[in-house]
């Protein structure tokens, strides 16, 4: 029997309806199986995403050691333990022992840069980098190249720097008018060359100059 024009129009209505409802559904599952995926993309810490995005590489959070303090102080453990080396003298150059802590190497280092500079009155007090230096002044740089100082000291204060009494790898000799150390059975003084010389390393541990000293070394040392 023929279809009257509303029945037809009715049955193409409701064909209609339901394809967008089927196409409708196929959209939303679709999404539902796209969604899991975006949520599990992984981003490398400091490196790039899985789809190949740079991620932001994150500040470092690692502390930094530090070698000394103000007062002396070293880290926990170096130098507490084994032989006591010698330092050899090869011309006007110290070389480290082999087994020295890395304190006591970085102070040799640091002395051998000025070991050949002139004497001068308050030098390397204005400044770590000078022309010359005083006997003060060249301790302090030795000891600021293994980070045991900051700020220069003088040789009265030198008294009360530290630990009282000899250090197992480097003693300080000081009293109100003059300072030198002996790093590693070497010492290193502005007394006992020629007048008008500086900083030098010497195979004697002996005082060049006169007067009593107080003794002392870095904390660990």
């Amino acid at each position: 029997m023929p279809l009257t024009p509303g029945v037809a129009r009715n049955g193409a209505r409701r064909s209609l309806i339901a394809a967008l409802s089927v196409a409708a559904l196929a959209a939303l599952a679709l999404a539902l199986i796209a969604a899991p995926q975006a949520s599990a993309k992984k981003v490398i810490q400091g490196g790039i995403s899985s789809s190949g995005l740079e991620a932001e590489i994150p500040e470092s959070t690692e502390a930094e050691t530090p070698v000394g303090t103000e007062t002396g102080e070293i880290v926990e453990g170096e130098g507490e333990t084994g032989p006591v080396g010698k330092a050899r003298l090869v011309g006007t150059r110290a070389i480290a022992p082999a087994n020295a802590p890395l304190a006591v190497k970085r102070v040799i280092a640091a002395a051998n840069r000025i070991r050949t500079l002139p004497y001068v009155w308050g030098g390397g007090h204005g400044r770590w980098q000078d022309s010359g230096y005083d006997c003060s002044g060249s301790v302090s740089y030795a000891l600021h190249g293994a980070r045991m100082l900051t700020t220069p000291l003088t040789s009265g204060s030198f008294e009360t720097w530290g630990e009282a009494g000899a250090g197992r790898w480097i003693t300080i000799y000081a009293n109100a008018s003059h300072v030198y150390m002996v790093v590693a059975g070497l010492r290193f003084d502005t007394a006992g060359d020629t007048s008008g010389t500086g900083p030098r390393w010497h195979p004697t541990t002996a005082a060049a100059a006169g007067g009593r000293f107080v003794v002392r070394h870095p904390i660990g040392l």
